[in-house]
């Protein structure tokens, strides 16, 4: 099965302005990418660093609902025990470029075997890797996996 990563910016972008027409679409994509998961075509994984940046999020609704999709859908969670390895992966990361929290998610997409990584993150997604392919969720909906 199709393990994805989905990053922080990815789950917020419904909850983006939508008069703007980037934001919409990938509002779209996003949803479209929650309901394969929910039908189980696609296996989620998420992590100890998504659940942090999300427990910051000052808005209680959106908060509360990315936690619920995540506690319900996950496929497979990479914990804070994995800390050290994923804080390894994640300096060589940054030395190219990448901002330390989104290293650190591209670190536990990758730990986790994922093939994809979502983000909404412009900057993020110039970032190659030769396990992982980092993809808009526009592009994603687009390949018809």
């Amino acid at each position: 099965m199709l393990k994805i990563y989905l990053d922080t910016c990815c789950f917020n972008r419904p909850y983006d302005d939508q008069t703007i027409i980037k934001n919409s679409l990938e509002a779209q994509a996003k949803l479209h990418i929650q309901s394969l998961i929910r039908e189980g075509r696609l296996h989620l994984v998420t992590s100890y660093i998504l659940l942090y940046e999300n427990s910051k999020n000052p808005f209680v609704m959106r908060k509360s609902a990315i936690s619920d999709f995540v506690k319900q859908y996950s496929r497979l969670y990479i914990s804070s025990d994995k800390a050290a390895t994923i804080q390894e992966r994640a300096a060589t990361i940054i030395k190219t470029g990448i901002k330390a929290k989104d290293a650190l998610h591209v670190a536990c997409a990758i730990e986790a075997g994922c093939r994809y990584l979502l983000s909404t993150d412009s900057r993020l997604l110039t970032y190659k890797h030769e396990s992982i392919c980092l993809l808009n969720p526009i592009d994603f909906v687009c390949m018809e996996v």
